[in-house]
């Protein structure tokens, strides 16, 4: 499971589903988009069904990753624990896929602890980043390819009028100026 608000998704998200998809031999990376992320500000992100087109565009050309819209479709604030306990099942292992800037505020997630009893932890690190971890010994480090791109950085981009080809998914650039977002 890789979740998260993915507005825009980019080409960072789905290198690091790659990476984690070789690394740690995974069937299907799950891309979570979240219905209602409950640490941000509802305001100031897009609406949920224009994320998670937009994360399927960017993942349409990817044999190994899918979408869900499992956070979208359940009412209230998505929090993992809930996506975790409903994609369990006998026989399933599941792998929760962070980045280093998520994994680094985990602690003030909800039910924090469980999520580590729940999934395996990879966090997604640089080249030469350590990783140590006391907290437990379900946290693997998934080395990748350092791709310099933000959610953030490309909404600042469209506000400003630049270009954000190369960073997204060309549907993903057409979505966006045709649908009129960030402007």
């Amino acid at each position: 499971m890789f979740g998260g608000t993915f507005d825009p998704p980019h080409i960072g998200h789905i290198a690091a589903a790659r990476a984690a998809s070789e690394v740690l031999g995974l069937d299907i990376v799950l891309f979570v988009v979240a219905g209602q992320p409950w640490q941000k500000d509802a305001e100031k992100i897009g609406s949920a069904q224009d994320r998670y087109r937009m994360t399927e565009l960017s993942v349409a050309d990817e044999p190994h990753i899918e979408v869900s819209s499992l956070e979208i479709d359940r009412d209230g604030a998505s929090f993992t624990i809930d996506t975790l306990a409903e994609l369990d099942r006998p026989g399933r292992e599941l792998f929760l896929i962070l980045g280093e800037d998520a994994y680094a505020g985990l602690d003030t997630w909800h039910c924090a602890d469980a999520i580590g009893q729940a999934a395996t932890i990879a966090t997604v690190v640089r080249p030469g980043a350590v990783r140590s971890d006391s907290r437990s010994d379900r946290v693997l480090a998934v080395v990748m390819d350092e791709v310099d791109v933000s959610s953030t950085s490309i909404r600042e981009r469209v506000r400003h009028g630049d270009s954000i080809d190369g960073l997204v998914h060309s549907d993903v650039a057409a979505y966006i100026s045709d649908r009129g977002l960030y402007a």
